[in-house]
């Protein structure tokens, strides 16, 4: 059972959900709509030029010697993961973050929490750079560490027959991989969302969100990555 809230004994009326973030994670929401407004509407054409291309993901760069070119190469891995197209996409990005993040940051904790958002970042990267190898092509967006935060909430938040537990889903115990997938809500959960990202791959627009091309390889390298490794970030003692 969720723990009972400490205070003087009064009975507390639970937070909207929608206002009930980690701290870290209102700073992360708070950071990419900073750096939107900046990139969009305080830059000019030639300076946003400049910072897309200087902190946005390009397979390109890993098929030419490292030593041959800046350090791009070494930053742009997480860089990638805090810059925007468009409106639509950071709101997309956003309300994701919002709904997935949200329990893994209680549970993992912040200092956890940016190491696995920059490990995410990287594993999502260069499995969209593995599929398109030397492809000049620009990544941008959270989507992949989203990604991977959907995986990591599916070794925990998903308690059974009760569906998705965002607000005290961190408080149970983590299963096993192969136990996750005993978990018939996990099984749908995750065949629903690798059949959406293929759909994406086929050219198939969901929800119709107008985001821009979508790197659906991205979101996969990220769910797995977040599902897969997330017994590494874990404090809490797994399911026996």
């Amino acid at each position: 059972m969720p723990a009972e809230p400490e205070g003087s004994g009064q009975e507390i009326e639970p937070s909207p959900p929608i206002f009930n973030l980690p701290n870290s994670l209102v700073f992360t929401l708070a950071l990419l709509a900073l750096i939107y407004v900046v990139q969009e509407y305080l830059l000019g054409p030639e300076e946003r030029a400049y910072l897309v291309i200087d902190l946005a993901f390009a397979p390109l760069r890993y098929a030419y010697p490292l030593a041959e070119q800046g350090y791009e190469w070494l930053w742009t891995p997480v860089t990638y993961s805090l810059l925007h197209g468009s409106i639509e996409h950071i709101l997309f990005n956003s309300l994701w973050l919002m709904a997935f993040g949200a329990p893994v940051v209680r549970r993992i904790g912040t200092v956890r929490y940016l190491v696995f958002w920059a490990l995410s970042a990287v594993a999502s990267a260069f499995f969209h750079a593995w599929i398109n190898w030397g492809d000049e092509t620009l990544l941008i967006g959270a989507s992949g560490v989203v990604s991977a935060l959907m995986g990591a909430a599916c070794r925990f938040a998903f308690p059974g027959e009760r569906g998705y537990d965002r607000m005290y889903g961190h408080l149970l115990p983590r299963q096993s991989i192969l136990g996750a997938f005993r978990n018939r809500t996990v099984v749908i959960f995750t065949a629903m969302w690798f059949l959406g990202n293929l759909l994406v791959a086929f050219g198939v627009t969901l929800f119709g969100a107008d985001v821009g091309p979508i790197a659906w390889d991205a979101h996969i390298g990220g769910f797995l990555f977040g599902f897969l490794t997330f017994g590494l970030f874990d404090p809490v003692p797994a399911r026996r």
